[in-house]
């Protein structure tokens, strides 16, 4: 497992990968966590991002308080400008890394954590740091993708090399894209021992989803920090870039397309 200092957040904050984070929210990407909830919970969403499922959450504890952090400083302003849009004054958020938070020993009723542990160095690390500042009887929740589980129809000519160099260009950013099958594992290694484990989807099947999902891929392939983390260390010229972009747009605009992509869920509850 490469240390965490050497991962590097494969996406990047482009405005194609925004557009992605945007569209999530806790009923799309928490669902699992929701039913765990109660008003007066105070909860800490690693990874936050643009923010839109942290104000969700906040949103379902208006007695309780949700502190967002990122690695990345850029990101949190827009993180609270969508708080404060949604008039939530129960959230605030702050730099950190996973690896090492910045809070006591259970400080947090529930600690979650949406498409994250794919990009850290280290995510026993990180969950044992989630583990240590939860409360007794609290919760930590966490859902990844997984990439080589992630299904599409029809077989356009491109989708695999796309899927092929992604896996490549994450994990030489040392990260683990098929973290989704890998995080009951990651739990138990880092001493949780109740922990439920499940799945669910996101699926892209209409016309309006198969142009957004394939849109934002297309750009992604060629305008984000992930494009140029694939040229710069050798995975791919411009060319194959394009190429795969290309594919993307293709799919797209079949009326038979459907794409699939799999996600693991844990609920780790900490020993009271």
């Amino acid at each position: 497992m490469p240390n965490r200092e050497t991962a590097v957040y494969t996406h990047g904050h482009h405005e194609s990968v925004l557009r992605s984070h945007t569209w999530r929210t806790a009923a799309n990407s928490a669902a699992y966590l929701l039913g765990s909830l109660r008003p007066h919970m105070r909860i800490l969403d690693i990874g936050c991002g643009p923010g839109t499922i942290t104000a969700d959450l906040a949103a379902l504890v208006p007695q309780g308080h949700v502190t967002g952090v990122d690695r990345a400083p850029g990101v949190l302003e827009q993180a609270r400008a969508t708080a404060a849009e949604r008039g939530l004054t129960n959230v605030d958020f702050a730099v950190a890394d996973a690896h090492a938070l910045d809070h006591p020993d259970d400080t947090f009723c529930v600690v979650h954590a949406h498409q994250v542990l794919q990009h850290v160095g280290d995510p026993v690390q990180a969950l044992r740091e989630m583990r240590r500042v939860t409360k007794p009887g609290g919760y930590v929740a966490v859902r990844d993708a997984d990439y080589a589980a992630m299904s599409w129809y029809p077989p356009v000519e491109g989708l695999d090399d796309w899927l092929g160099l992604y896996r490549r260009v994450a994990r030489a950013n040392g990260g683990e894209p098929d973290a989704g099958r890998r995080l009951r594992s990651w739990a138990l290694e880092a001493g949780f021992t109740d922990v439920t484990a499940g799945s669910s989807t996101w699926t892209y099947a209409t016309e309006d989803e198969r142009a957004w999902w394939s849109g934002l891929w297309a750009d992604r392939t060629l305008a984000s920090a992930y494009a140029g983390r694939a040229v710069e260390g050798g995975h791919a010229t411009e060319e194959r870039l394009r190429a795969v972009s290309a594919a993307w747009r293709e799919w797209g605009e079949r009326h038979d397309g459907w794409f699939a992509v799999l996600h693991g869920e844990i609920l780790c509850r900490k020993e009271a």
